[in-house]
């Protein structure tokens, strides 16, 4: 029986001897995406970061705060002296590779949130094969709010491998979710509608969700969409996680920025240079908010705070503080810039905002 790598082997060599037009279109369609499938299946280690214990094998960790920041990074680049930096975390330090060899966790506490920082063994090449334990470490990144992928200032190259090894095990960076709605049902065939004009053509997106097992209902594509993206969008082990791209040890090398496109947090973690900036950088990535909750017949203050993300609304709040509690409330009263008068009342559904002073009834 063919293993995985010579599947995927025997068919990008009938792809390269399958000439391109339109009649070949939904078959070099299915074809990619038959390969998308086959290295989906070379992903699968098991989701290890989660809500509670337990899991089998490989790194568990139990997620605790208000959100989960894992570092990403080659061995010794730093990542065990940030997180003893930024956190209570004793994380093992040491001038060798590969001294972190299970996780490590701390606890950031910024503003009014806690955020839970994790220190992961290093990502080296080959990760998404599961060298190096890099099923176990991709798994826990998976689970993660933000990454923080890091490098010292002598491996800026290694950033290109890191961003190699998360989207090939299915780690989608800084992007939003395919905007595709698919309705299945249990017969009648597959249909497809759009209001944009696309460049595949309606029988090379069926083929391709054949290939995916999807064989009857119906696909609406809401964006102008890719192949690579449409795979994404029928895959079950994909995730969308913000980053952060951090460079480390920046105090070796003063001419480091003739050398780097793109954005970046500058930091020494050694020589505690940059910390603030990037703690100040991973609140704004996080999209948090603070809010405070005033009680009934108490004049509004600040004492109470609670932490949301941008999008969260007033149910969100009453929810976070526990379903009993929200199932109880009934009326939701506001203060502050977003008030048009003090002590409004207003809907549940309203957003969140900063500074937001609520009182549920």
């Amino acid at each position: 029986m063919l293993t995985i790598d010579e599947q995927i082997e025997e068919i990008e060599a009938v792809l390269r001897k399958t000439p391109h037009h339109k009649a070949t279109n939904g078959f070099i369609g299915a074809m990619r995406a038959k390969i998308a499938r086959l290295r989906d299946k070379q992903m699968d280690g098991g989701a290890l970061l989660r809500q509670g214990s337990g899991g089998q094998g490989g790194f568990t960790v139990k997620k605790q705060g208000d959100a989960t920041v894992v570092l990403i990074g080659p061995p010794s680049a730093g990542k065990s002296t940030l997180i003893n930096k930024l956190t209570n975390a004793e994380s093992k330090v040491a001038p060798y590779a590969f001294t972190t060899v299970t996780v490590v966790p701390g606890m950031l506490k910024y503003n009014e949130a806690y955020i839970q920082i994790l220190d992961i063994p290093g990502l080296i090449e080959g990760a998404k094969e599961g060298k190096g334990k890099g099923k176990e470490v991709l798994s826990v990144a998976k689970g993660a709010d933000l990454l923080v992928i890091m490098t010292d200032v002598k491996r800026i190259g290694a950033f290109s491998q890191m961003y190699k090894e998360l989207t090939g095990s299915g780690i989608r960076i800084n992007v939003d979710p395919p905007k595709v709605l698919l309705d299945k049902k249990t017969s009648g065939g597959l249909e497809v509608f759009s209001n944009f004009k696309q460049n595949i053509d309606k029988e090379t997106i069926k083929e391709i969700a054949r290939e995916f097992g999807i064989k009857n209902g119906t696909i609406t594509l809401n964006e102008k969409i890719t192949q690579e993206r449409l795979f994404d969008a029928f895959s079950v082990n994909r995730v969308y996680v913000p980053a952060i791209f951090v460079i480390n040890k920046v105090d070796e090398k003063p001419s480091y920025k003739e050398k780097i496109d793109g954005e970046f947090v500058a930091i020494s973690a050694n020589k505690d240079l940059g910390i603030d900036e990037l703690k100040k950088e991973i609140w704004k990535a996080l999209q948090f908010v603070t809010v405070y909750l005033v009680k009934p017949f108490v004049d509004p203050d600040f004492n109470d705070p609670i932490v949301m993300i941008e999008g969260n609304t007033l149910k969100d709040v009453a929810e976070k503080i526990g379903p009993d509690f929200a199932a109880s409330k009934k009326i939701v009263k506001i203060w502050g810039k977003s008030a048009k008068f003090p002590e409004q009342e207003v809907s549940f559904e309203t957003p969140v905002l900063e500074g937001m002073q609520i009182r549920f009834l």
